[in-house]
């Protein structure tokens, strides 16, 4: 808590973080990745972002996306809240913290992607070129300012852009993978391992939360266990995996996108609205919401569930061997003082 006050306070006045200070701020920021398209990435960080802001937790959305579907998930595109991405490529050039638009949900912040990210590429492309992978680092500089306010921090990310991917890597502690069991999103997962293991070069602290299968039956287990297998394959051995999979739900995914509303949300409306044959009885005419929201909205929970109780032992692991880690090093520090 101490760390977490000092990096506030340095935030207030523009004072750099310190190593340390700068990984314990990033310390729950979490990339949504695969390099593959339609596998869930931005449906589960909207998804996954509003329901623990609902619950009271604290959370920011970073769209790095030029499609900006995020605006869409959550309602906000064209609203005095987005900005096309102009704020987060003007935090990269300038080296700035980032400013996000402020609770588009209640507890819930976002910091816009959009067509203005178009720019972001060349310019991290030539920087890469003077200085390195290095240059990578610049989201996580302009993020751990503010990251120190927010319980949980979602990266949405490109799919098929290794630029833009890389930021996010370089400025995560996490990884979590949205995949389809098709050959296309296995073979984006495989292409974000290669991603993975190059950006641990300026991020060694950069771990893989989990892999979770989005968009599939729940009934097709003879496809999931391919599908984790072929998961090992890619990150070598037993790699995290969610048990929990997003069902696919076409009607649901449509309604949400059209009413920009998250799954917990239209499980609402679902249990609001009037019963089928009060519809017929009073001719109403506007399009009912599919009750497989609730089921769609339970598979979101499920996985918070997970992704929370993945964090709580990573962190506990990572506190029981700090003392551990202190006390060899003041061993080896009294070692070498007394010769």
């Amino acid at each position: 808590m101490a760390m977490r006050s000092r990096a506030r306070e340095r935030a207030k006045v523009d004072e750099p973080l310190d190593d340390e200070e700068r990984d314990f701020a990033l310390g729950r920021v979490i990339a949504i990745v695969n390099d593959k398209g339609g596998v869930g990435k931005t449906s589960i960080a909207a998804n996954l972002a509003g329901q623990f802001a609902a619950a009271g937790y604290r959370c920011l959305l970073i769209d790095l996306n030029r499609q900006a579907n995020l605006a869409d998930d959550l309602g906000y595109r064209g609203s005095d809240a987005d900005d096309q991405g102009a704020g987060l490529l003007a935090s990269v050039l300038a080296g700035t913290p980032l400013t996000p638009s402020l609770n588009v949900r209640p507890q819930l912040d976002v910091v816009c992607g959009g067509a203005r990210l178009e720019d972001l590429t060349p310019v991290m492309v030539s920087r890469f070129q003077h200085h390195g992978r290095t240059s990578f680092r610049v989201l996580g500089d302009v993020l751990a300012p503010i990251a120190t306010v927010y319980d949980l921090v979602f990266i949405d990310c490109p799919p098929e852009s290794t630029i833009l991917s890389d930021l996010a890597l370089a400025a995560s502690r996490w990884v979590l993978m949205p995949t389809k069991s098709d050959v296309g999103g296995l073979v984006g997962m495989t292409l974000v391992a290669e991603r993975f293991t190059l950006a641990r070069e300026i991020n060694p602290r950069l771990g893989l939360l989990g892999v979770v299968l989005f968009a599939t039956s729940s009934r097709s287990h003879a496809i999931h266990a391919e599908a984790l297998r072929a998961i090992d394959r890619a990150f070598g051995g037993n790699s995290p995996r969610f048990q929990t999979a997003i069902r696919h739900a076409e009607r649901t995914a449509q309604d949400a996108r059209r009413l920009g509303k998250l799954a917990h949300e239209l499980e609402i409306e679902v249990a609001s609205q009037p019963a089928w044959w009060e519809v017929l009885h009073l001719d109403i005419r506007s399009p009912r919401v599919s009750a497989t929201a609730a089921s769609v909205a339970g598979d979101y929970r499920g996985l918070g569930v997970e992704v929370l109780t993945a964090l709580q032992k990573a962190e506990e692991a990572e506190q029981a061997e700090t003392p551990a880690v202190t006390a060899l090093r003041q061993d080896t520090n009294d070692r070498g003082n007394a010769h």
